[in-house]
């Protein structure tokens, strides 16, 4: 056998620009939303069933509270990190380069190829088009 096909990653960036700093702030702004409504939410929840549990069963009310706890606590960790990233954002030069995902691409190998070089393959786009395919 002298040839081998492989999914190999490529790593897609994009140039921050005005316009993809403005989609990403937007997107992050109405998650961060999105979160305090749910949060919002669960308080109302919580409370319904609770009042419905009655207060006899300890036990159950306990775990009605750690399960509405557990589901805050999430919720929290994702709005603190989606905090982080907006700032982040906004901190970030014009011009940057930031990572947008992974696609993957078949190749054909052979021998005598050099696997660094199929390897380290990524595409940068600025404004939805591509401006550079790097290896």
């Amino acid at each position: 056998m002298d040839t081998i096909s492989l999914k190999i990653p490529i790593t897609i960036k994009a140039k921050l620009t005005d316009k993809l700093r403005a989609r990403i702030v937007s997107e992050l702004t109405e998650s961060l939303k999105r979160v305090d409504m749910e949060l919002g939410q669960l308080d109302i929840e919580e409370r319904k069933v609770l009042a419905e549990q009655g207060h006899n069963d300890i036990q159950r009310m306990q775990a009605i509270r750690a399960h509405f706890d557990q589901e805050r606590e999430q919720r929290a960790e994702f709005k603190e990190d989606t905090q982080k990233r907006l700032e982040d954002t906004n901190h970030l030069a014009p011009g940057a380069e930031i990572v947008q995902g992974q696609l993957e691409r078949i190749v054909e190998v052979k021998i005598g190829d050099n696997i660094r070089e199929l390897m380290n393959v990524e595409i940068l786009v600025e404004d939805d088009k591509v401006v550079a395919i790097r290896s």
